[in-house]
């Protein structure tokens, strides 16, 4: 039996959550973006995105009045649809 997409959903949000402290920057406006099951139906594929500050941007005004800017940046769960656990977080491009 396979999970739904709210608990495959739950589960990369829950692992990304657990890494937070680990990615380095701080992120905000956690969101869903895309959720997929594989055509086999073993793997959900779920993207996160959120955003993050950016400390230099490519307007020089901006950066002279050290004004933050922020850029969305999306990760790629890949879940087992079977048990949940998470198998992989990937940084996917857009």
């Amino acid at each position: 039996m396979t999970i739904d997409v709210r608990n495959a959903v739950g589960a990369a949000q829950q692992y990304f959550g657990s890494l937070r402290d680990m990615i380095g920057y701080h992120t905000e406006d956690l969101r869903l973006e895309e959720a997929e099951l594989s055509e086999d139906k073993k793997h959900w594929f779920i993207t996160l995105g959120f955003i993050r500050p950016v400390d230099k941007t490519s307007n020089p005004i901006a950066d002279l009045m050290a004004i933050r800017n922020y850029e969305r940046e999306y990760k790629v769960f890949k879940i087992d649809a079977t048990t949940g656990e998470v198998h992989s977080m990937k940084i996917r491009e857009v």
